[in-house]
């Protein structure tokens, strides 16, 4: 299709990154006709990243993406998706017609049973209300040792909170990276003055603590919950749209619905580059999904097939990962790990297919490039990390 025309209706529902990112492409892309967004939560879109960072250690207030959204379409918040059916979108306000509707919902946390007061950090309201709220002393219990725990836990201890970390696991960040890579994280949460509980399962959140299964009780002033997020996908039971997972798409971003697409957390894309379906809650997804996206709106036939990305900062190190290594068969380590700067490379065969680095950006770079282009590597030479990535390609 040329620039300026195209589907008459694109609507948009969802208010975050990728949502705010599909309509900025299309206006990019020169798309001239109706585009609505509606976003359920009542701020235009922002940043989630800094929440768990900037914003909880005081240096940041707000995380707008974009001020001024004039120019974009016609734009709505505050609104909630109730269902969908060919052509036709429907909210707790109002029914919007479409040619294109891109499904773009978001997730949402996973909460503990009991009847006890439990916060979340999933929202920059909810990043707020929390940071208000850690004083010196303040007995914090954080269920879950994943990414976002592990965040929180090292600004609240910054801030002379009293923190626990409750994890079902036999190691931190088991789900993300396996347990024997986790478990190379756990010293740093003894350094930094935070009590970490592994294979600590938790009953219930009461008034006043936490019931942990086998009879045993955690005293807490705050209970924050960071078990993992559910793609927001509740509203779309019955709609015909197939779901696994997230909202399945193909690698064309494309639901099972005709003209319905999807991006960002709630999407489950198929990845040709790993022949499975994957779902991730990546800023770096939301943010590039977007630009092929797009372009398939508009009548292009583009995959989207990315070697997923993310990072963390947490207990003063950067943790970056690339890749996918669900398929490997091999682990090799990069450096001694008890050091400040080491990683973990995954192969498959003699292929490199995913790689995590600790403060160690250069390797992450150059790992990157070597996983994209699908190039075998020397499993020797990739184990010392005095010889580049790069260096480790055969020949």
């Amino acid at each position: 299709m040329t620039a300026g025309s195209g589907p008459e209706r694109i609507v948009v529902v969802g208010g975050g990154l990728a949502g705010l990112r599909t309509v900025e492409e299309l206006r990019t892309r020169g798309y001239a006709g109706s585009v609505t967004m509606v976003g359920a939560e009542k701020r235009p879109p922002y940043d989630r990243p800094p929440l768990s960072k900037r914003v909880m250690m005081a240096e940041l207030d707000d995380t707008t993406l974009r001020e001024d959204l004039d120019g974009l379409g016609e734009i709505s918040f505050g609104e909630v998706a109730t269902g969908v059916e060919p052509g036709l979108l429907r909210t707790d306000r109002a029914e919007y017609p479409f040619d294109r509707l891109v499904l773009a919902t978001g997730a949402t946390p996973v909460a503990l049973p009991g009847a006890g007061p439990q916060r979340f950090l999933r929202t920059l309201d909810e990043a707020l209300t929390l940071r208000a709220l850690l004083r010196p002393g303040l007995r914090l219990a954080i269920v879950g040792a994943g990414w976002i725990g592990a965040e929180l836990a090292t600004a609240a201890a910054k801030r002379g909170c009293l923190v626990t970390v409750l994890e079902a696991a036999a190691a931190p960040l088991t789900v993300a990276v396996g347990p024997e890579v986790g478990a190379l994280t756990a010293p740093w949460y003894g350094a930094a003055g935070v009590e970490l509980r592994l294979q600590e399962r938790v009953e219930s959140v009461e008034n006043g603590g936490i019931a942990l299964a086998g009879g045993g009780w955690l005293d807490a002033d705050e209970v924050v919950t960071a078990v993992g997020v559910r793609p927001e996908t509740g509203w779309l039971a019955g709609s015909g749209v197939a779901l696994d997972n997230g909202v399945a798409v193909d690698e064309q971003l494309r639901t099972s619905m005709p003209g319905v697409f999807a991006a960002g957390d709630c999407m489950a894309f198929w990845s040709l580059r790993y022949r499975r379906r994957l779902r991730f809650e990546h800023w770096d997804m939301a943010l590039r999904a977007p630009a092929v996206l797009a372009g398939n709106l508009l009548g292009a036939a583009d995959a989207y097939d990315p070697v997923p990305y993310f990072w963390s900062e947490q207990f003063g190190r950067m943790i970056q990962y690339v890749g996918f290594h669900g398929a490997a068969d091999r682990m090799i380590l990069r450096g001694d790990p008890a050091g400040q700067r080491w990683g973990v490379c995954w192969l498959a065969g003699s292929l490199l297919v995913a790689l995590l680095t600790v403060n160690f950006p250069r390797d992450l770079a150059q790992g990157r490039r070597v996983i994209e282009s699908g190039t075998p590597v020397d499993a020797d030479r990739l184990s010392d990390p005095a010889i580049m990535i790069r260096d480790a390609v055969s020949e």
